[in-house]
């Protein structure tokens, strides 16, 4: 009986952490991050749906390229000089904290303009069931049609400028778990 209890208190945890954690997307597939191979960034993330608690996995040569963060008119613009956030390491994991619009980009001479730039727009994560990109809410305006330089209204910064706060994964989830199998263990 005992062990009975203790399994299933470890099946209970084991399901509620992979329920509570969000999808990983590996930026530009098998490419990863990087000039060579004309990858067209934002076709990428059209075909994924991006939820808050989602991790967005940046893979390249730090030699050569970097990410950074930036606000919808640095995006425009291809401006790195003030970014949000800076990542450098070459495998960098940032979570997805808030819905709205991210905007990201390499910050190498000439690497924005040929194309290494990444917008996507992440929906809260009670939307993940039915979400799609067509019936997501909009969340900030975007430019008009006209082409003219408005911008987005300003999203908070919940993360100040420490990139490393990104790559936390919440660890409220692991902790409950862990007291559901605690509390297994005692009974």
């Amino acid at each position: 009986m005992a062990l009975t209890k203790k399994i299933l208190a470890f099946l209970l945890m084991a399901t509620l952490v992979g329920v509570s954690l969000g999808a990983v997307h590996k930026v530009g597939d098998s490419a990863g991050w990087t000039t060579l191979g004309n990858i067209d960034y934002n076709q990428w993330a059209s075909s994924k749906n991006f939820h808050v608690g989602d991790t967005i996995v940046f893979e390249y040569n730090n030699q050569f390229h970097n990410v950074k963060q930036v606000t919808f008119q640095d995006f425009q613009s291809c401006n790195g000089a003030s970014p949000i956030a800076t990542f450098t390491s070459g495998s960098d994991s940032i979570t997805l904290k808030r819905p709205g619009h991210y905007y990201f980009l390499c910050g190498v001479p000439g690497h924005c303009e040929a194309g290494q730039t990444l917008e996507i727009m992440v929906t809260p994560a009670s939307l993940r069931p039915s979400a799609s990109p067509l019936s997501a809410p909009n969340y900030s305006s975007s430019p008009s049609s006209s082409g003219s330089a408005s911008s987005p209204a300003p999203l908070p910064n919940p993360y100040q400028s420490n990139a490393s706060s990104l790559q936390v994964l919440s660890v409220w989830p692991a902790l409950i778990s862990l007291a559901i199998f605690v509390i297994g263990f005692a009974y």
